[in-house]
């Protein structure tokens, strides 16, 4: 469990720290998936993989990237109604399609990581290692970004 909690927030601090990379296909826009292959290819290359195991992340990542499509798009059609409730000043609905953003955004969440949890499986010991110190890494980079913000820099 430790191992995967070290994994996701890696995962997910690089996915953050790191500047995004052209994709390797045109995404589409607001693509959270377009970025993040740009980032989990740069550390795929660091984690040294084999032919295999980079076969194996292409397919668990394009299956996430699929799995979660039906739920990007029920989540642009819940940011538009959204818009639209804020214009009318419906406060009931703002709430009702917060919460089901919330939702939405919570389905993605368990994908990616489900995703991220299937593909640490597949690393070595050593592998697992250096994922360590990447995140490790990134964790440093992502304090002293927080640390030049300045105030207010989160509001």
């Amino acid at each position: 469990m430790k191992r995967f909690a070290i994994f996701t927030a890696l995962a997910a601090g690089m996915a953050l720290a790191q500047a995004p990379a052209p994709p390797a296909q045109p995404a589409s826009p607001g693509d959270a998936f377009g970025h993040r292959a740009g980032v989990r290819h740069r550390w795929l290359q660091e984690l040294n993989l084999t032919d295999a195991q980079k076969e194996q992340a292409k397919s668990i990542f394009e299956q996430a990237k699929q799995s979660a499509q039906p739920v990007r798009q029920q989540l642009k059609q819940n940011r538009e109604a959204l818009a639209t409730a804020v214009k009318a000043n419906d406060t009931a609905q703002i709430t009702q399609l917060s919460q089901a953003a919330g939702n939405l955004r919570g389905q993605l969440i368990v994908v990616r990581a489900q995703a991220k949890a299937k593909f640490y499986n597949t690393l070595t010991p050593d592998q697992q290692a250096k994922a360590s110190q990447i995140h490790e890494r990134i964790r440093q980079r992502m304090r002293q970004q927080r640390g030049n913000a300045g105030p207010g820099a989160g509001v």
